[in-house]
């Protein structure tokens, strides 16, 4: 039983369905992850660990620490750019293709006015 999947899920709005969506398992899966003695594969783990950007040892309490270990160059995001990292995460490998174009197509019209 790992509870941690479902705090985090709570935490960032996220329902069984999304979750399994976005790790390629059956929403019945992670509700026994959550709610039974029914361990993920060490794949499925390890998706639902990068998933929400966390530790494979914070999700099954080996640890407390929830953030993994950031690199000194590391990013810090905001909660709102984490959530919409969560849900692009949550779209379909096809509608995240188009919104990676649509954002280059951005970049390139903001590089292009910058140069007028």
């Amino acid at each position: 039983m790992l509870p941690r999947i479902k705090e985090l899920r709570n935490e960032y709005h996220i329902s069984q369905q999304e979750l399994a969506n976005a790790v390629l398992v059956s929403q019945q899966s992670i509700y026994k992850y959550e709610n039974k003695n029914v361990d993920p594969s060490i794949d499925t783990l390890i998706k639902i660990a990068k998933f929400f950007n966390v530790s494979v040892d914070y999700l099954i309490g080996i640890s407390d620490t929830k953030e993994i270990a950031k690199k000194s160059s590391s990013i810090h995001l905001l909660t709102e750019e984490i959530s919409s990292i969560h849900e692009f995460r949550l779209l379909d490998p096809c509608l995240q293709k188009i919104v990676i174009s649509i954002i280059h197509e951005m970049q390139g019209i903001k590089a292009v006015s910058h140069k007028e």
